[in-house]
């Protein structure tokens, strides 16, 4: 049993299709020729008894039929009639018998004046019909009352049609039952076989043990990896998602079938998705993560049959990148102010040389109280001590490259809600954005910062460069719009068209607001209100 289960899935699909079909079609082409032989059967039977209750009704009204019972027909009139309405309608029996069932004619004449075998079913004045297994064989019958002037039953007459003529006929229809089974098989044979090619084309040769070994293999492949994939046909739906995809979109429920337009929200993700954000390696930022999606068009034998869209979650490393370069803009900073403590140096190391022992110590002084009034200031006003950190070093940055950040009189940021790695992401953005615009324009360069807490968090950014157009207002935030060199990564692996969009996002997520105002002269507002939580505690405390 095993072997021939194991002979039988070695065949080809093409071969099984074929089996199956020709056995059902059998079945069915047996099955349909009994249930229609069934069918005719009992249609010609009924036939043939209506038929056969028609003759007898008919004779039974013959006056010479009834005349002939009542004076015993000495001329056997009643024999010659049955014999002349056998020939001309063509029953196989018309027998005439009286009240007691003697017959008066029959086929077979040595029968004529002996008793029926059955009793006169007619002496209750109705005709009767049905399948009578009579002296001459099962026929289709039809008894008839015979009656007298007065109306009174006297007899009977009996009229029937062998099965045998039914037999017949069902033979003679036999031919065409055959010929029609015949035509279905050829056909349904047909079928089949172009059936298996098709199926052959439509999994490219494919076998149903190879099929079922190649979607194991995708299943264990796609849910595998730990990069994000979703594939779409030519209409934008989906065709296939993995779990990594699911998590990172925020996929739930059976996505596989429906239109992109109603699992994902319009935006830059769905443009990317569909193809209208074209470019290798797009950036695009979701609430919880930054991610790099590549968007590769599919087909099949010269024929697009849609697209697949591979996701890599790049959140971390990002991150990573930024810390790197805030490091490395600290690193810069220090190596600054190494210089200009040096060219110090070697001014009072000249003071000393020429004797001036006064003027280098007020030189000294001078130094020691301008650096150490702005990093004092700063702390003094500025919460948390990372956040004034980083605006110092800017600062010293800036002044590297010859432009003038400062920090309004007014400037206070005490008691910050917001974390601090999200003060630095708004802070350290805004200003790198400002300070870029306007190395390249003419003096003067200068960069402000306004920081209030006043009612909640207010950060200001305003520079003396080009500024924003007014039709690119709506898009300077959006991931992956810049106007830098490098759309794709900076030398130092950032990628460009993030850090406002970064902004954007934590801002949002905040509750609060960010403005961005035209050109010329870069303006860059953010609001974020205290949270009711916070609210509620100050109104306690």
């Amino acid at each position: 049993m095993k072997l021939a289960r194991s002979w039988w899935r070695a065949r080809p699909l093409a071969s099984q299709i074929l089996a199956w079909t020709l056995c059902i079609l059998l079945l069915t082409v047996a099955l349909g020729g009994f249930v229609t032989s069934r069918i005719l059967r009992q249609t010609l039977d009924d036939q043939y008894r209506l038929r056969a209750l028609g003759i007898a009704t008919t004779v039974a009204e013959i006056p010479e039929i009834a005349s002939g019972l009542e004076t015993g027909d000495p001329s056997k009139r009643i024999q010659a009639i049955a014999e002349e309405v056998r020939n001309q309608a063509h029953p196989d029996y018309v027998v005439v018998a009286d009240r007691n069932g003697i017959r008066f004619s029959h086929p077979n004449p040595a029968l004529i004046g002996r008793q029926l075998e059955e009793p006169v079913a007619a002496l209750d004045g109705q005709t009767h019909v049905g399948m009578d297994p009579g002296s001459l064989g099962l026929s289709a019958n039809a008894k008839a009352p015979i009656r007298d002037a007065e109306g009174n039953v006297i007899g009977q007459v009996s009229v029937g049609i062998l099965e045998a003529a039914v037999d017949t006929a069902i033979g003679e229809e036999a031919g065409l039952i055959v010929g029609y089974s015949a035509l279905v098989l050829l056909i349904g044979t047909a079928s089949s076989v172009l059936l298996a090619r098709a199926i052959k084309r439509a999994t490219f040769g494919l076998e149903p043990a190879e099929i079922s070994s190649l979607l194991q293999d995708r299943e264990a492949l796609l849910h595998g990896i730990r990069e994000a994939m979703i594939g779409l046909d030519d209409d934008d739906r989906i065709t296939v998602i993995n779990s990594e995809a699911r998590r990172l979109l925020g996929v739930e429920g059976n996505a596989l079938g429906q239109p992109i337009e109603e699992v994902l929200p319009a935006g830059r993700l769905r443009d990317i998705l569909t193809g209208k954000a074209a470019g290798a390696d797009q950036t695009v930022l979701t609430e919880d993560a930054l991610l790099v999606a590549n968007r590769m068009p599919v087909s099949v034998g010269g024929r697009s049959v849609g697209a697949v869209v591979t996701l890599r979650d790049r959140t971390e490393v990002e991150a990573l990148v930024r810390d790197l370069r805030s490091t490395e803009g600290l690193i810069q900073a220090l190596r600054a102010q190494e210089h200009e403590y040096a060219n110090r140096l070697h001014v009072v190391s000249g003071l000393l040389d020429l004797g001036d022992v006064d003027q280098a110590r007020t030189f000294i002084s001078g130094v020691s109280d301008t650096s150490r009034s702005l990093g004092e200031g700063l702390r003094a006003r500025v919460e948390p001590p990372e956040l004034a950190a980083l605006i110092l070093a800017k600062i010293t940055i800036a002044g590297e490259q010859d432009v003038q950040l400062s920090i309004t009189d007014d400037s206070r940021l005490r008691q910050p809600f917001l974390g601090a790695q999200d003060l630095l992401t708004i802070v350290g953005n805004l200003l790198d954005n400002a300070i870029d615009a306007v190395v390249p324009q003419p003096q003067p360069r200068t960069v402000t910062l306004q920081l209030d807490d006043s009612s909640g968090i207010f950060i200001s950014v305003t520079d003396t460069g080009p500024g924003v157009p007014a039709e690119a207002i709506d898009d300077v935030v959006r991931d992956g719009y810049t106007t830098k060199d490098g759309k794709v990564g900076s030398p130092t692996g950032l990628r460009r068209g993030i850090g406002l969009a970064l902004v954007a996002r934590i801002v949002h997520r905040s509750g609060g607001t960010m403005d961005v105002f035209a050109g010329p002269g870069g303006r860059f507002e953010v609001w974020i209100p205290v949270p009711a939580a916070v609210n509620e505690e100050g109104a306690q405390g």
